[in-house]
């Protein structure tokens, strides 16, 4: 990719996104990512929650933009995503559970293949 190409793709991401947040509601979005400064925010599922997103987004976002693989950050999304299927208790969200329970899956798949030297 090179840097014309991460330009327009973060220009094209700008425009969708921005979009989204016209109809959503600035001030809406505003108060929801006021919630991060919100101590009483912090409950330990929130925690949990934010801690396996950041967890899976340190994976995806160099394996999907540059094609770099760091295996052993796996073992860090199996951990959060088991926690964060147990965090679903607290909010009800079959959403998280199913796909977190897909994440552990892809999580174990990816620690055998580099363990058994695929």
């Amino acid at each position: 990719m090179t840097y014309i190409d991460f330009v327009i793709c973060f220009l094209i991401w700008l425009v969708i996104v921005g979009l989204v947040y016209l109809i959503v509601g600035k001030d809406k979005i505003i108060d929801c990512y006021g919630f991060w400064f919100d101590r009483k925010y912090w409950t330990n599922y929130n925690i949990v929650e934010a801690t396996s997103w950041l967890a899976k987004a340190v994976i995806i976002v160099p394996g999907l933009i540059f094609e770099i693989k760091i295996w052993w950050l796996y073992f860090f999304t199996l951990f959060t995503s088991l926690t964060l299927i147990w965090a679903s208790n607290k909010k009800l969200l079959p959403t998280l559970v199913g796909f977190n329970t897909l994440w552990a899956w892809i999580s174990i798949v990816v620690i055998y293949k580099h363990v058994k030297g695929f």
